[in-house]
């Protein structure tokens, strides 16, 4: 039986119960040895190991299981994947108000806006639409005037509607949408990928051609799980880092 740790997970009420235990299995798993069994306990067995009920449970193991780390098989029973992708990406959940603090601070000039075609890799997120209001902004230092960041917002028209651009230059997007436009933000998925700067990118950022740059998508939902705002941005790779602080 593969061996688990902590022994006893000491729960955040903050966080949802399942996203913990998810976490603190996925670091058992990994970190288990080579020759340890691939057959994962019972649900039952397993939620009374971290103290959680068999719903929460399963709902953990939902998640490790769409990350590929494991498999379920009815009557025989969850296994390991044995060459399961160990660098696989972690969901780390926080809250809106660090995206805002992520995003401020910057001196902002609006680009353009308008209608747009919804690109093609984002058709998943619009639904039965072809076009979006875009929104693209160059945030600077404020003391240097040096560019860090540029940002490009697909927005569903009718929340675009309702946004005052002049609200954009003085807010981060995620801001505007909560407090000017009042929309009731369940969730922001975030990734963070490095790329190399193209042409229009690396002209706006003032840096080589294919140097490196942070590349950010965060998808913002409300609470009615509709995407309300796509956002991809551009971050100087000499200026920025993200930093998760976890607490013991």
């Amino acid at each position: 039986m593969t061996t688990f740790a902590p022994d006893s997970l000491a729960l955040n009420r903050k966080l949802p119960l399942w996203y913990q235990v998810s976490q603190s299995l996925r670091a058992s798993i990994l970190g288990r040895s080579p020759e340890a069994p691939l057959r994962l306990p019972t649900e039952d067995t397993l939620a009374a190991h971290y103290g959680v009920s068999v719903l929460t449970m399963r709902q953990a193991l939902k998640e490790l299981e769409a990350e590929g780390l494991i498999s379920r098989h009815r009557r025989r029973g969850t296994f390991i994947e044995p060459n399961a992708r160990r660098g696989a990406p972690v969901r780390l959940l926080g809250s809106v108000d660090a995206i805002v603090a992520q995003q401020s601070g910057m001196r902002t000039e609006l680009l353009e806006q308008g209608p747009v075609p919804v690109p093609s890799e984002l058709s998943e997120y619009f639904p039965d639409m072809t076009e979006v209001t875009g929104f693209r902004r160059l945030r600077s230092d404020e003391e240097t005037g040096e560019p860090t960041n540029h940002a490009h917002n697909y927005v569903h028209p009718e929340v675009a509607a309702r946004i005052d651009p002049a609200d954009l230059l003085r807010w981060p997007m995620t801001k505007v949408l909560r407090d000017a436009v009042g929309v009731r933000i369940s969730r922001i998925t975030d990734t963070v990928e490095a790329r190399l700067a193209d042409p229009e990118t690396a002209r706006l950022l003032e840096v080589p051609l294919l140097s490196p740059i942070l590349h950010y998508t965060g998808i913002t939902y409300d609470e009615d799980g509709r995407a309300v705002d796509v956002a991809r941005i551009h971050y100087r790779g000499d200026r920025f880092s993200f930093t998760v602080t976890l607490e013991a």
